[in-house]
């Protein structure tokens, strides 16, 4: 029953998304292919942007962190709630300067922007590297899935081809149309398992009501709702949750993924209603949390004891064989959905960014092959990294956004300050990497800054060393249209 309700949940959903992929506009051109043609209204603008935000790493992550670690898994109740506050000011912004430029990618905006293709090149390949990682994430959720659903026999390469082929089907022909309609019905069924699941948990760890469940967990893991939680010595403090929090809300809208998603929006006011309501789903991180919780309370001892598989692994243990079969297909599309718009964007990046700058002849035709080709090399490499890593769901992810800071300081002061340019964009970007990435930066930052994240002092750095090369170097005059959108 669990691998029948789970195909019927994933393959309905999947036939349902490409026809309506292709009944709304074939895709034929880069446009509708990665942006859905700039038409998405607020209802499939809310679906897809807060698809964005409900996936593997929220739920699956989440309750698995919840479980491992404690109060630390509050992260996700204030990294929302952040983001959307700032995605108010930022995403009309980049949606206006897409229009009037006709961008399809991020790396379009920094070529169109700073009139520098090669800076478009470099932030190319930057960001389908942070994607890569995110790819990542998803896979190794919906391989968790894979192996609970068809047996623990399945190998885990097996388990981890299978999680990318599905993914590149959802997007292959139809593109960003095929995942809204997905992330809709995604948002529905997991909204209501979550009230389901927590609607019944108390009664499956001998708690009276879902607060009980809480104080339980106080009672039989003392330290459990405050920092540093169960394990004080990962350094998971308060200073962590709030250098970590900022860092995931200043570098979420810089996601390349998440430039093409405000391209597609059909107005600012679309925009605008989502990013007011979008702090509504960080409620939901109270049920997840419960949920993580609750599995402690039920002694869940997943498999080797990955964090990533706590909440499967309880209901499991605790629910029928429909419920696990439910909340196993709806887990399929938390990873399918998101893992497929970030293929596509790394797809759209290396064709238009990567390759046309080398070939500028490329036709339109092409292009598309290019980007849906390359979507396949990249859904192996995440494969790749998927076999090699043990990271937690949240520790992928944290380390997704940390290499995607480093592009933040150029987006901000593009809006900021005209006088920013190319060359020190570059220059900011490079000294960011190398301040997030060289082992004797890391040591320093643990010795005179212990329990920040990372992630945030090399953004700080990034920023540091741009504005200061903006001003010792000549400058070329950015378009001013963005600037002031």
């Amino acid at each position: 029953m669990i691998l029948a309700l789970t195909l019927a949940v994933v393959l309905g959903t999947m036939a349902g998304a490409m026809l309506y992929g292709q009944r709304q506009a074939r895709a034929k051109t880069m446009a509708e292919w990665a942006v859905g043609g700039r038409k998405f209204g607020v209802l499939i603008f809310w679906f897809l942007n807060a698809g964005e935000i409900y996936t593997t790493f929220a739920v699956l992550g989440i309750s698995g962190f919840a479980w491992a670690y404690g109060a630390p898994a509050y992260l996700a109740f204030c990294s929302v709630s952040l983001s959307a506050t700032l995605g108010y000011w930022l995403m009309p912004r980049i949606w206006e300067a897409g229009r009037r430029y006709d961008l399809v990618t991020q790396a379009d905006f920094f070529a169109t922007h700073y009139k520098a293709t090669w800076l478009g090149v470099v932030v190319g390949v930057s960001g389908i590297c942070a994607l890569v990682v995110y790819v990542q994430i998803q896979i190794v959720a919906l391989s968790l899935i894979v192996r609970m659903t068809l047996g623990p026999d399945v190998a885990p390469l097996t388990a981890a081809l299978i999680a990318a082929s599905v993914m590149l089907a959802f997007v292959y022909v139809a593109g960003l149309r095929s995942a809204a309609f997905a992330a809709g019905v995604k948002d529905v069924l997991m909204v209501l398992i979550v009230i389901g699941l927590c609607a019944t948990v108390a009664s499956k760890v001998g708690a009276g009501s879902m607060l009980d469940v809480y104080r339980l967990a106080q009672d039989t893991h003392p330290g459990i709702g405050k920092f540093p939680g169960l394990v004080p010595d990962a350094g998971l403090s308060s200073t962590w949750l709030m250098t970590s929090a900022l860092n995931v809300a200043l570098g979420n809208w810089i996601l390349p993924h998440m430039f093409q998603l405000c391209f597609s929006a059909g107005s600012k006011a679309t925009i605008r209603r989502n990013a007011i309501w979008q702090p509504l789903y960080s409620l939901s991180y109270f049920f997840i949390i419960l949920m993580g919780f609750a599995a402690l309370l039920a002694g869940t001892r997943p498999e080797g004891g990955d964090t990533n598989a706590v909440l499967l692994q309880f209901v499991s243990d605790s629910y029928p064989a429909w419920a696990v079969g439910l909340l196993a297909g709806t887990a399929c599309l938390l990873a399918l959905v998101p893992g497929s718009v970030l293929l596509l964007t790394a797809g759209s990046i290396f064709s238009r960014n990567v390759v046309r700058p080398l070939k500028p002849d490329i036709s339109e035709r092409q292009t598309l092959l290019v980007s849906r080709l390359s979507m396949v090399a990249f859904a192996g490499v995440a494969v790749w990294l998927t076999l090699g890593g043990s990271k937690s769901l949240v520790e992928i992810g944290l380390s997704a956004y940390a290499a995607i800071g480093m592009l933040a300081p150029g987006v901000f002061l593009a809006f900021l300050w005209p006088r920013a340019h190319a060359t020190g964009v570059f220059i900011g970007i490079v000294a960011g990497y190398i301040a997030l990435l060289l082992p004797q930066a890391q040591a320093l930052w643990n010795h005179i800054l212990p329990q920040w994240d990372h992630g945030l002092i090399a953004m700080g750095v990034d920023a540091a060393v741009t504005i200061l090369a903006c001003l010792l170097l000549p400058a070329r005059r950015p378009l001013p249209a963005a600037a002031t959108a």
